[in-house]
């Protein structure tokens, strides 16, 4: 299994990891303070290999822009079921298009206008999803 952590960048370390843990169901990891003024932050959507990676303090953060991650892709079983949940949740989401070749999708953003895409690839089961 090939793990990997994309960095998102925020304004607010606090608001953007409720969001994404409290609106998106993602599973906190990772908050740790390893030195004075630096604070690491990893979520990860359930059941996923890729984790999101948010902080302070550090160049990999401090340097990127609020807002410049665009059209991050999570890749869903159901995209009909798992809209329905966002929305339940109070994330504001698209609705689904469907883009042809049974290729689904439905788009969002964080509170700092990064944005994120389902996608629903119905033909990814098994060890390919």
């Amino acid at each position: 299994m090939k793990l990997e952590l994309v960095l998102v960048p925020v304004t607010d370390v606090d608001r953007a990891k409720a969001f994404y843990t409290e609106r998106l169901g993602f599973v906190e990891d990772v908050d740790v303070r390893p030195a004075e003024g630096v604070r690491v932050v990893q979520l990860t959507p359930p059941g996923s290999a890729c984790s999101l990676g948010i902080g302070t303090g550090l160049p990999a953060y401090d340097d990127m822009r609020p807002g410049a991650v665009k059209g991050l892709h999570l890749v869903v079983a159901d995209i009909d079921r798992v809209r329905a949940e966002l929305v339940h949740r109070g994330v504001d989401v698209s609705a689904v298009e469907d883009v042809g070749g049974g290729v689904k999708y439905a788009w969002f953003a964080d509170p700092d206008g990064n944005t994120l895409t389902l996608q629903e690839m119905p033909w990814r089961t098994g060890d390919d999803f």
